[in-house]
């Protein structure tokens, strides 16, 4: 019988397997086109590709990431990522707008495979490492989003919209190979409940702890910010005087990757007890960014700056709150994270909704209002909550 696999090296695969997954949501975004004119689904109907893949992995956040703390996660990440596979080839393979749309669903359900890594490295080693454990695999998480539009515009360019998902089918099938060969067999410690009481525990859990209720707030705020302007962002750059291509707009989404050094830094310095200070320094560098962003209609270096101020906020508060609420329960840890990023998500969809309906009625300049209020609001929230938000014992820095 092979001994399991360390952390150090078993991290790294969790990382770029959650990367891969996450990257299938996005990956149909600069697609649409394509898929439409390929399947004769009306431009106005094809949109609901990329809302069915967002609901299905709100489903999934909701009914599948809590599912790690009552079976064993080995099985459940396995399970995820072949019947990811199926529904990659599903969407591949796709004749009908209905054939694809139940792809879609199936792979946005699927990705939240995501977060169940991230809860499962985080119970993979000590607690004084549990914070760079999340940061490396939220690393990967990052990398997957930024790449996902660039890399499926550049293979459709290359052999057409299905190639996209052919290949993520065949990376994805090779991943569950290597992870079942590397992933510890590691049952949860459940406490025999059932599954409706899992789902029951989850808002329980946010209402009576205080810390975990703000950190699900500072979520929806600091991603209702970052979803404003990556959602807005097409719209002055794909119009005059600009006129930038989609391919030409995606690469903003690489100087993001200052979000992914962030989020392993954050990491670190949570380990060390400073999960607090990180977050208010992050929220900070969130309000911030939105001067030079707002600068827009004038300066694309300064477009620039404030994407690497936002990114790099964001994953740190990120990476910061999942490490405060994993320490406060680490037996539930799929249900913390599960319940989390449904505030993440929430928090994205009203920052989507707001950003366009701000550029509508006033601009760019109405959309950066808008960005900044969200990072002013989570300011003020963990400027009048800091005292109570603060680390178990273990997780207190050494004088």
């Amino acid at each position: 019988m092979r001994p399991a696999p360390s952390p150090r090296r078993t991290i790294p695969i969790l990382a770029i397997a959650a990367g891969l997954a996450v990257g299938n949501v996005y990956a149909a975004q600069p697609l649409l086109g394509s898929m439409s004119e390929s399947l004769g689904i009306d431009p106005a109907v094809i949109g609901l590709v990329v809302a069915l893949t967002q609901l299905g992995y709100w489903l999934g956040l909701i009914f599948i990431v809590p599912l790690g703390d009552h079976i064993d996660r080995r099985r459940l990440i396995l399970a995820q990522g072949l019947i990811t596979t199926l529904a990659l080839s599903v969407v591949a393979m796709a004749r009908t707008e209905t054939m694809l749309f139940a792809g879609m669903i199936a792979i946005g359900l699927m990705a939240v495979v995501a977060q169940v890594l991230v809860a499962f490295a985080a119970a993979l080693v000590p607690p004084d490492q549990r914070g760079r454990a999340v940061g490396m695999v939220t690393t990967g998480i990052v990398i997957g989003i930024l790449c996902a539009r660039f890399v499926a515009g550049a293979l459709a360019d290359l052999g057409g919209w299905r190639a996209v998902y052919v290949a993520s089918a065949i990376l994805t099938l090779a991943m569950v190979g290597l992870m079942a060969r590397t992933l510890p067999r590691r049952r949860t410690s459940g406490s025999g409940e059932g599954y409706a009481a899992t789902l029951r525990s989850v808002p329980l859990l946010f209402l009576h702890d205080r810390v975990l209720l703000v950190r699900g707030l500072l979520a929806f705020l600091v991603f209702a910010s970052f979803s404003a302007f990556w959602t807005a962002l097409v719209l002055p750059l794909g119009a005059p005087p600009f006129g930038y291509s989609h391919t030409e707009i995606g690469l903003f989404g690489l100087v993001g990757i200052a979000g992914a050094l962030a989020a392993s830094a954050a990491g670190r310095l949570a380990d060390r007890g400073l999960a607090q200070r990180v977050t208010g320094l992050a929220l900070t560098l969130l309000l911030a960014s939105w001067g030079p962003i707002a600068l827009l209609p004038h300066s694309i270096p300064a477009l620039v700056a404030g994407v690497i101020l936002l990114d790099f906020a964001v994953q740190a508060a990120h990476v910061s709150s999942q490490s405060i609420i994993l320490a406060r329960h680490p037996e539930v840890g799929s249900r913390l994270i599960g319940g989390y990023m449904t505030f993440y998500s929430a928090g994205s969809g009203l920052g989507a909704i707001g950003a366009t309906t701000m550029y509508a009625h006033a601009g760019w300049s109405g959309v950066s209002v808008l960005g900044a209020l969200f990072g002013l609001t989570g300011l003020l929230l963990w400027g009048f909550t800091r005292t109570s938000v603060t680390p178990p014992p273990e997780r207190q820095p050494r004088s």
